[in-house]
């Protein structure tokens, strides 16, 4: 998957997962529409995009004005 990260023994990545939950889609019905992913790799998902936001590293978002 061009080298991002996905949940173990699937294609699904952690991209899509974090996408579906930020269009308000929930973890319920992600498991329902993916039945080899469960809750715990959702959850799973979510705690990697948090432990890699904290690199040393700062990104912009965007322009303040």
């Amino acid at each position: 998957m061009l080298g991002k990260p996905v949940i173990k023994g699937t294609r699904i990545t952690v991209e899509f997962i974090l996408e579906s939950l930020a269009a308000g889609e929930p973890i319920a019905d992600i498991v329902s529409e993916y039945p080899v992913l469960t809750r715990d790799d959702v959850l799973t998902a979510l705690a990697h995009a948090a432990r890699s936001l904290h690199s040393e590293f700062v990104f912009p978002v965007g322009e303040r004005n």
